[in-house]
Order: structure tokens, then C-alpha cells, then sequence
């Protein structure tokens, strides 16, 4: 957890951005330009997982892009969660078919150990941001933290596309009475910070899709089929590897 010592420092010590390293500034113009500044785009990665749904990125993950997102999630830099989050909701709107339909964003889990060895859950915290981004915007959003590690996995790093997708099958089922939430209609988006084979994002989506939930007569019980007819599946992201915005490319 963050101490009271570390939080005494980020009042008494100039700030530093959390792109660059420049000081007095937890943010640096540039640094914002790099995260929020381009239009977010569809991504797709090479090869795709099966089950991916479409994904929309806010910026390519490097660089500055890459150091803010560190420095939130590794670091605790917790005044970076608003702009990271607006980048994200920008990525969610771009994903988004119109009408007024509410969009249920459904951040991917973090495992336990990991939340608390950061002091906090970096990806719920950014969904929260972007929810408040899209509801200044006029569209109704809401967080619903409703998947959970059903088993352990192993460390990610190091594994290549389908040792990721093996990694992680079965791995995320969606709590009691989440199912419930999710069947209640909306714009399901899976949101995440960052992108790279796509494995966590296509985990989370077939749990979502797979999910049984009670009607209130019990039974008859709604389907994955039916939960998959009134929601529409996205995802989206801060980033993802420079290399899956090649879909875009002619």
C-alpha cells in the first residue's frame, strides 16, 4: 500500500510528468499530445485470438505512452488515472455504434496478489475515470467489476501469442449475480490499459459471452446466446503495440 510518507512526498517535492521526467508538472503538454492528442482507431494484433472482439486503442504503446502507464500502474503516480482515463474513454466512444443505449464498461481482473502489491487495481481505477469522462460527455456509462481469476495463471511475460491464449483459457469467470448486470442490456465494452496479443481481452470477452444467469422466475435461465443478442461485445484500451495499428493502413 502507499504509505503516508509517500503521499507527504508528492505534496512537498516538485511533481515530475510521468512521460518525460520534466518537473513541475504531473503531465507535460507533449506527453498529453502522445496519449489523448490522435483519434483513436480500431487495433487488431497478429495473429488475432480467437473469440477477440473489436478493440479500439488510443495510442500506440512506446515512449511516452509507455512511461505513463508504468508510472500509474508500477509506480502509483495516482493523479495520472484522469488523463489516462479521458484517453480511454476517447477509445470506448470510438468503439461505440450510436444512440443512447448505456454502455457497461467491464475492466479486466487484476490478480490479487498483484493489487496488493501495488497498493491498488490500476485498471479499475482507469475504467472509473473513463466512465466519469463519458458521463461528462452525455453518455450514460457505468463500471461493472464483475469478472474474477477463477485459477491461478502464470506470469505472462516472456510467453508468445498462443502460449498466452493457453495461459489464460478458463482462467476469468463472471461473478455471482454479474451475469444478472450484464443481461440487463447496454453496450458491453471489456476495457484494459494496454494490449498486446489480445489473450487477456479475448479471455474476458468468452467469459462474458459464456455466462448463465438466472431469470427472476427461476428457471428458465438466459443464455449466453440471449446475454449476446442484447449486448454487443468491445473492447478498448489506453494502447496497444504499434504494430496492430496496421489494420488501418491501405
Amino acid at each position: 500500500m502507499r504509505g503516508w510518507w509517500q503521499d507527504l512526498t508528492d505534496l512537498v517535492l516538485p511533481a515530475e510528468c510521468g512521460g518525460c521526467g520534466r518537473l513541475r508538472t504531473a503531465l507535460c503538454g507533449e506527453c498529453r499530445d502522445a496519449l489523448c492528442g490522435a483519434a483513436p482507431c480500431r487495433v487488431r494484433p497478429d495473429p488475432r485470438p480467437p473469440g477477440l472482439p473489436v478493440v479500439h486503442a488510443a495510442a500506440p504503446y512506446g515512449d511516452a505512452v509507455r512511461a505513463v502507464l508504468l508510472a500509474h500502474k508500477e509506480r502509483g503516480a495516482l493523479g495520472l488515472a484522469g488523463p489516462l482515463g479521458v484517453a480511454l474513454a476517447g477509445a470506448v466512444r470510438a468503439g461505440l455504434p450510436g444512440g443512447d443505449a448505456p454502455v457497461l464498461l467491464v475492466p479486466v481482473p487484476s490478480a490479487r496478489g498483484a493489487v496488493r502489491a501495488r497498493g491498488h487495481d490500476p485498471v479499475r481505477r482507469l475504467a472509473l475515470a473513463a466512465a466519469g469522462e463519458l458521463r461528462r460527455g452525455g453518455t450514460r456509462a457505468r463500471v461493472l467489476c464483475v469478472l474474477r481469476q477463477r485459477r491461478a495463471v502464470a506470469d505472462q511475460a516472456g510467453l508468445n501469442s498462443r502460449q498466452r491464449q493457453a495461459n489464460l483459457r478458463g482462467a476469468l469467470e463472471v461473478t455471482a449475480g454479474g451475469g444478472r448486470l450484464l443481461g440487463g442490456g447496454g453496450r458491453v465494452v471489456v476495457v484494459d490499459d494496454l494490449m498486446t496479443t489480445g489473450a487477456s481481452l479475448a479471455e474476458a470477452a468468452r467469459a462474458i459471452r459464456d455466462v448463465h444467469t438466472e431469470s427472476e422466475k427461476r428457471p428458465p435461465v438466459v443464455t449466453a446466446r440471449e446475454i449476446a443478442r442484447r449486448n454487443t461485445v468491445g473492447a478498448a484500451v489506453v494502447a496497444s503495440s504499434p504494430d496492430s495499428f496496421g489494420i488501418n493502413r491501405n
